[in-house]
């Protein structure tokens, strides 16, 4: 899968999450950590910035609700500009 492609990945389970389409934080995690081909294309920061925010992410999958250290809403906010970024990124 090229690194187009696996961007879109992210992107589709971000937009599920938002939707409570189905998504798993889970599945958005292992996936977005797989993308080898993803994360070889961009500049190492990127990389690093994904873990983290996967990392924060999962953590507030632990809580039933919003938590004032753990917002999902916000960290999915996040990792929607890091998919913005990362495309851009990527064209140029």
């Amino acid at each position: 899968m090229s690194a187009a492609q696996q961007l879109d990945t992210i992107a589709a389970r971000i937009a599920a999450l938002r939707t409570n389409d189905g998504g798993s934080v889970t599945t958005l995690s292992n996936e977005a950590r797989a993308c080898a081909e993803l994360l070889g294309a961009l500049p190492p920061r990127y990389g690093e910035v994904l873990l983290s925010l996967l990392d924060r992410l999962e953590s507030s999958a632990l809580f039933s609700e919003e938590s004032c250290s753990f917002s999902q809403k916000d960290l999915l906010d996040n990792l929607q500009a890091w998919v913005d970024k990362a495309r851009g990124q990527l064209v140029s």
